[in-house]
């Protein structure tokens, strides 16, 4: 219902402004100051008053009195405030948005017919993820998510580093050394814990050894590179052993996010059926091609980019942001858009990327990055080559059980009067627990970096996860106490029984939903979905505090306000799982 209403107040607006002679492109639509009731306003007024010579609040007025507001579903009226022109619904659009909003996919946008491939995570297979990575695959299925229920067709892809000079180094360690060669016990009993002390032993040979030693390893390592390039089939299945092998642990640990994957798209592919070839040799005809260094590289001065990108060595071996860019090109094939998602570190990787798509003849459009800062910890940054740090799992691990804690604590102070069963303290702690982190990483500015605090995380005050969930639960809980008293609304329920303000505003909450998906898709934003959900907790809970709901004063109001709960579970419950958040019936 607001996706109409804003239509039609643009629709109404700009015909308004054409009837003055004024400029319709910058309506300057937006939401209205708090302190003003109405549901939408222009600041239309700021930008035209040079033009008319005039006051803001002068243009406003003119405006307004130009604005018609008969025919349309849901534009009531038109006034101003100072500067803004202000724009009222009607009492049909409360009826629609509770009528609608009542489904259990309210806020699912329309079949777009486009088809999105979105990249994230993509760590390379070296050994379990750290805490320093998590916001890629959080962030990542957030906005995989939000373009889903936007309408959009979309497959999740890890895109895996199998040929890169780290799986060498993992392979010919791992081949190397025995595990009495290795210094410490698995820290966790799963394979990528296991394999990564091969790993971290490698490097540390190869910065510790006599000269000797280290020249006859690299000699190793180089010939598996070479091996992979030349399309060695037994180099292929030697690499391919360590990276499927550690990969299946990090798909255990991405699981309980959780972050799951369409498909698995290893570089290596793009080695094998010749498209990096392909392309290296493309790219040496282009103008922009030099042989430095011992190099193929090309210059990007042109787009803006100083360090020049380097795509062939000088013994034939691609790199990374070669065979990256074959891969892209098959996304573009494939897929009408691509989305990826990256650490900061790889802005410039991005940026040659987009360079090198472009004057290879690619439509760099299709193409979006979201580009996050990392995650720390108050004790510091982690790194998995020096075997230092904090997991995922440990993270995750740490917030269940203050989770469970903080819930064991809140049990005499449960409203509900069902009984918890050990079970479900269990269930509660993991949603709760795995939301926190989830939602305080999801919640702030991709651009933003984070220090994770649990403190925050997990107060059941703040706006955070648990300040959320409770709404669902405590919606849950009414409709379960209606079920058990046998009341069951069946006919369409009239927004105008509602009666109260804070009812009213809820629903007026509510019917902003649809809106605010379109835009998180649109931008590729799904923190402007977790500030929504903590609007709509406020929203919810002023209702809570001052509506009644079974023991309304008239079956009218207590069935309107049934409906209104069953709308706000259903629109938390769809705003949390976009951002990866489970919605507890209880807590």
């Amino acid at each position: 219902m607001f996706r109409q209403f804003r239509s039609e107040v643009a629709d109404a607006l700009a015909a308004a402004l054409a009837r003055e002679d004024l400029p319709t492109d910058d309506l300057g639509i937006e939401q209205p100051p708090e302190d003003m009731d109405a549901t939408l306003a222009s600041s239309v007024a700021f930008r035209l008053a040079g033009e008319v010579g005039a006051a803001p609040p002068q243009v406003a007025k003119q405006v307004a009195d130009a604005v018609e507001v008969d025919g349309y579903d849901y534009l009531a009226a038109v006034d101003t405030a100072g500067p803004y022109v202000n724009f009222y619904t009607t009492d049909r659009y409360l009826t629609d948005t509770l009528e609608t909003a009542v489904e259990a996919d309210y806020g699912a946008l329309p079949d777009r017919d486009t088809s999105v491939v979105v990249e994230h995570t993509s760590a390379n297979p070296t050994g379990p993820v750290h805490v320093g990575r998590a916001r890629n695959p959080i962030v990542g299925d957030a906005v995989a998510n939000v373009l889903d229920m936007a309408g959009y067709d979309v497959d999740r892809h890890y895109y895996v580093n199998d040929a890169g000079r780290q799986m060498a180094v993992f392979t010919w360690a791992y081949e190397r050394f025995d595990e009495d060669d290795l210094e410490a016990e698995p820290a966790r009993d799963r394979i990528e814990y296991d394999l990564v002390r091969y790993y971290r032993k490698g490097n540390a040979f190869l910065e510790e050894a006599d000269e000797e030693a280290v020249e006859e390893a690299e000699a190793e390592i180089q010939s598996i590179l070479q091996g992979l390039e030349a399309g060695d089939e037994e180099t292929y299945e030697r690499v391919e052993e360590v990276v499927d092998s550690v990969l299946s642990g990090m798909k255990a640990c991405l699981a309980r996010l959780p972050a799951e994957f369409d498909e698995f798209v290893k570089e290596t592919r793009f080695m094998r059926n010749s498209a990096t070839d392909d392309v290296a040799e493309r790219l040496k005809e282009t103008e922009y091609a030099v042989y430095e260094e011992d190099a193929w590289q090309l210059e990007l001065d042109e787009w803006g980019i100083d360090k020049n990108l380097v795509f062939l060595r000088s013994d034939g071996t691609s790199l990374y942001t070669t065979r990256d860019l074959a891969h892209h090109e098959w996304k573009f094939e494939n897929y009408d858009r691509a989305v990826t998602v990256l650490g900061e570190d790889h802005k410039l990787q991005a940026d040659q990327l987009d360079a090198a798509l472009e004057l290879l003849g690619n439509d760099v459009d299709q193409l979006g990055h979201v580009i996050y800062s990392y995650v720390n910890l108050p004790e510091g940054k982690m790194s998995t080559r020096q075997g230092t740090g904090v997991m995922l799992d440990d993270l995750l691990d740490e917030s269940i059980q203050r989770a469970r804690e903080e819930v064991e604590s809140r049990l005499g102070d449960r409203i509900r009067n069902d009984e918890l069963e050990e079970e479900d303290i269990d269930r509660i702690a993991r949603q709760v627990g795995i939301g926190a982190v989830r939602y305080d990483i999801v919640s702030k500015q991709p651009t933003k970096a984070i220090t994770f605090r649990w403190d925050q995380a997990l107060d059941f005050e703040a706006q955070s996860a648990p300040y959320v969930q409770y709404v669902h639960a405590r919606c849950c809980g009414i409709l379960d106490e209606a079920d058990e008293a046998g009341i069951s609304v069946t006919e369409r329920v009239d927004a105008d029984d509602l009666e109260a303000p804070e009812a009213e505003e809820l629903l007026r909450e509510i019917a902003r939903f649809p809106s605010v998906i379109e835009a998180a898709a649109e931008d590729k934003t799904p923190h402007v979905v977790a500030t929504y959900t903590r609007e709509l907790a406020d929203a919810y809970n002023a209702f809570y505090r001052e509506c009644p709901v079974l023991s309304a004063d008239s079956a009218e109001v207590r069935n309107a306000r049934i409906g209104l709960v069953k709308a706000s579970k259903h629109t938390m419950a769809n705003a949390l799982d976009v951002l990866g958040v489970e919605a507890p019936d209880s807590m």
